[in-house]
């Protein structure tokens, strides 16, 4: 992790987030059925935020720990889908569009968005 003077609001801002992406991904379905498919425009938007969220809070080099948690952290929560039996299902597709959205996260990590954390402290630090 970077060297960031908020550390633990960041460890614990994360946590809210992964927390987050489990119960909605892990939750039953419920309320109105959505377009075909259009829950993978929501697997590839979420994994974008959590790739955009983690690749600000490490260095360049540990980027590939982003991508790996974040792989594991779809596959993990496809697995539970499958076995849980409560109207969720284990798809590729859904693997596939978190794999795109990681893949693009990164992407925009390195060209854009990369170390956002440190300059957001930078910011707060000189208001």
């Amino acid at each position: 992790m970077l060297p960031l003077r908020h550390r633990r609001l960041w460890i614990v801002l994360s946590g809210i987030l992964l927390a987050g992406v489990v119960f909605a991904s892990l939750q039953p379905n419920f309320g109105p059925r959505v377009p075909a498919n259009f829950d993978k425009l929501e697997h590839l938007a979420a994994y974008v935020v959590l790739a955009l969220w983690f690749t600000g809070l490490v260095v360049r080099d540990r980027y590939w720990t982003v991508v790996v948690g974040l792989l594991a952290l779809g596959a993990s929560i496809e697995v539970l889908q499958g076995l849980m039996n409560i109207g969720r299902s284990a798809e590729w597709l859904d693997m596939f569009a978190n794999a795109l959205g990681i893949g693009l996260g990164l992407v925009i990590a390195l060209r854009v968005t990369g170390d956002w954390s440190r300059r957001f402290e930078s910011w707060l630090n000189s208001t």
